[in-house]
């Protein structure tokens, strides 16, 4: 078995929302770390560090990971998304955003992120949710601030603005 170079760098590509990236990151280095201080996506947060808070929440290959127990290395070739790939533009927000602002979902911010991004992936395959199903999702994030009730109301605003889109789509075809 070959043993890597701790202080070694390997070149990491992958996918982060939409556009292609290529850095260096070093073996033991995190994913958190690795978006933060060498892509410069500094919407994923960096909270426990255990996996815990869901801060840092984003996708990979379309399923949910915690970027802080995820090596840089270990996204190689893969499809990254972050909190920055949820709106429409550099300007206009994206559905769940604009409903977390609209509902006062956020206060520091800190969790936002990766609420959102749990919240996205969770509308997707379930886009009519209840509210005990947006609790119980967001029983993996801790929030000091909002009290969840916000986030919650605007998680249900954005399922049926979400459904109304894809139902209007459905009718247009």
């Amino acid at each position: 078995m070959k043993r890597l170079d701790k202080s070694s760098r390997h070149t990491v590509s992958f996918t982060l929302n939409g556009k292609a990236v290529r850095e260096e990151a070093e073996p033991r280095m995190l994913l958190t770390d690795f978006l933060r201080h060498r892509i410069g996506a500094t919407g994923t947060h960096v909270g426990c560090e255990h996996g815990v808070c869901g801060a840092c929440t984003v996708t990979v290959d379309g399923n949910l990971a915690r970027a802080c127990l995820t090596l840089a290395v270990q996204v190689d070739g893969c499809d990254i998304r972050t909190v920055e790939g949820l709106a429409i533009s550099n300007d206009r927000l994206g559905v769940l955003q604009a409903a977390f602002r609209r509902n006062h979902a956020l206060q520091c911010g800190f969790c936002t992120a990766g609420i959102l991004m749990s919240l996205d992936s969770y509308l997707r395959q379930n886009p009519t949710p209840t509210e005990h199903d947006i609790r119980d999702l967001l029983s993996g994030h801790l929030c000091r601030c909002t009290g969840y009730t916000p986030i919650v109301k605007a998680a249900l605003e954005a399922a049926e603005e979400l459904a109304g889109i894809k139902n209007s789509e459905k009718a247009d075809v």
